[in-house]
């Protein structure tokens, strides 16, 4: 169903709802103050205020700069548009780093290696690592569950390297705010709560890539194991200037080590183990993998997935779905809303009990290859039937909340999220834009990027004003989660909140893009530390923020980013 407000007229809709719709209802224009950009943004329409927007513009029209490139080759602007194998931070709030980093490091322990990769990779041990691995964000969040903690929430910054957090910081304070260390100038990194730790991880995966069916669900072969980190080639350190650029890069054929994707990645961060990449919380071995959110589920927790981008995307998917092709977008949502799925025939999971994220308007007609033959045309993440099965007016278990023409995205999550809430139901957002992402923020807080690797995108005064911020997704999930927890219904929650657009623009070579999305990811984490200490404290609530892998973003000259001359 589309929620708009017909519907809400037996679901005690808001005054301030009810206004909003009075309102449209005597304008032809959406409900929406922002500017139009689709008609102002025009590519090359540069604002002269703008010097970032000017900037990136002109090093793409040139494909050269002297104050940043992207890859291994600082001759060339955009000579990489993949992942790499950088050492990524890692931020906690309410718990403590200190039983994983240092000399309890994973990569000083042979066995522990030897158990984590199925070998001891060349060139990884380490008897000096300050680094640990990213598959102790799960056992983070176990420890934090078994010390007691009511609320566990996973704020994944997908792609966002030390290096593009340092970039956002001298951006935002306009001066080069810090060259090493966890950093300063950014909610996220000034904010301090009980037991802040920072720490930096390995991501490396198990394997590069695995043969599978996706009909059957069944791997019939995994890559050779190819994961593992050397500090000598990459760096000790994530603010290290590699000694070999084209190892993070996997282009060091001798010596070299897979990078991650954000399938494996997120796999390893909720289920504490390495798998091949795009696996969805499947092994090497093909055996499906419960992750820390099937953990809490069954010990009374509820459970919150949002993301900027489409609902069944990598990351949100390894919260809680098990597939091995990252790609079957529409089973992955059938595993997240409890449905049956590829993986799942005969007993479906149980399902989240909040999903909010994109994809919303994303149609395919023809995706059968990468989803199977249960691929249903239409919309390429959720097809209309499940959409159907689950809401609560056909005796599903969610309010469904959609975006709708001329409503006020924001508003409408924010009603839906106190109608769930008052009712104990379910709550399931769909939302986004063209590309079925959020909006892109740029670095000046407009929406009017410039090109990357790729043309622009462009966005209408609609898109703008029928989306919510993930701020606000973040906010609506925490007020229905809470709401199970103060019935007594519930213990507690775990949430994933996902910031994906960082990872898109960092594909893209885009620093604009970039930069915006790390402040909008930033403004989330403000949103959810307030939420906190409002409604919880630190005492019962663990905050974990992290990336999944970076990038290969490389700044020359980060004096550039101030924008003095």
């Amino acid at each position: 169903m589309i929620l708009a407000p017909a519907n809400f007229e037996n679901k005690r809709f808001t005054v301030l709802g009810v206004l909003m719709l009075l309102l449209s209802a005597l304008s032809s224009a959406p409900v929406c103050a922002q500017q139009d950009v689709e008609d102002t943004a025009k590519p090359d329409a540069i604002e002269s205020t703008d010097f970032l927007r000017q900037m990136q513009f002109e090093a793409v029209d040139s494909e050269s700069a002297d104050w940043i490139h992207w890859g291994d080759r600082k001759d060339k602007f955009s000579n990489w548009t993949n992942h790499s194998n950088r050492l990524i931070p890692v931020y906690t709030f309410g718990i403590s780093l200190k039983k994983y980093r240092g000399k309890e490091s994973i990569y000083r322990n042979k066995e522990k290696l030897e158990k984590l990769y199925g070998h001891v990779p060349r060139d990884t041990y380490n008897r000096s690592a300050s680094y640990f691995d990213q598959t102790d964000i799960y056992r983070l969040q176990k420890d934090a569950i078994e010390s007691g903690k009511k609320n566990v929430i996973l704020f994944v910054c997908d792609g966002m390297d030390w290096n593009t957090t340092q970039a956002a910081s001298i951006y935002k304070n306009k001066k080069v705010t810090y060259t090493k260390g966890q950093g300063r100038g950014l909610t996220f990194l000034d904010y301090k709560a009980k037991s802040s730790s920072f720490g930096y991880v390995v991501t490396s995966p198990y394997a590069k890539s695995a043969d599978f069916d996706v009909d059957s669900q069944l791997v019939s072969s995994v890559d050779e194991p190819s994961g593992g980190y050397s500090p000598e080639l990459g760096g000790k350190t994530p603010w290290s200037r590699p000694a070999d650029p084209g190892y993070l890069l996997g282009k060091s054929a001798s010596k070299g080590h897979a990078y991650t994707d954000s399938a494996s990645s997120a796999t390893s961060m909720t289920t504490g183990k390495k798998t091949f990449n795009g696996s969805i919380n499947v092994g090497p071995d093909g055996k499906q993998l419960t992750s820390i959110a099937h953990e809490c589920q069954e010990q009374g927790y509820a459970i919150g997935v949002v993301s900027s981008v489409p609902i069944s995307h990598a990351t949100p998917g390894a919260a809680y779905a098990h597939n091995v092709n990252r790609n079957d977008y529409q089973d992955i949502t059938r595993d997240l809303l409890g449905l049956r799925s590829a993986s799942h025939r005969k007993q479906p999971l149980v399902g989240v009990d909040v999903l909010i994220g994109g994809g919303w308007g994303e149609v395919k007609e023809d995706d059968f290859k990468k989803q199977g033959t249960n691929f249903v045309p239409g919309n390429k993440y959720l097809a209309e039937a499940d959409l159907n099965e689950i809401d609560v007016d056909n005796g599903g278990k969610y309010f469904v909340v959609q975006r709708h023409p001329g409503e006020d995205g924001a508003q409408l999550l924010a009603d839906a999220a106190l109608l769930a809430a008052t009712d104990g139901n379910r709550l399931f957002g769909f939302f986004g834009g063209s590309g079925g992402h959020l909006p892109y923020q740029t670095a000046d807080g407009n929406y009017d990027p410039t090109r990357g690797k790729s043309q622009a995108d462009r966005y209408s005064k609609e898109e703008l004003g029928e989306n919510p911020k993930l701020a606000e997704m973040a906010v609506a999930a925490l007020d229905v989660l809470e709401s199970y927890k103060q019935s007594g219904s519930r213990k507690g929650f775990w949430l994933m909140v996902e910031s994906g657009d960082i990872d898109w623009a960092n594909h893209n070579n885009n620093i604009d893009d970039s930069i915006g999305a790390v402040l909008s990811a930033d403004e989330a984490f403000g949103k959810i530390v307030q939420w906190v200490e409002k409604n919880s404290s630190w005492e019962d609530t663990a905050l974990i923020m992290t990336a999944d892998h970076g990038h290969m973003m490389v700044l020359d000259n980060p004096e550039a980013l101030t924008g003095k001359k």
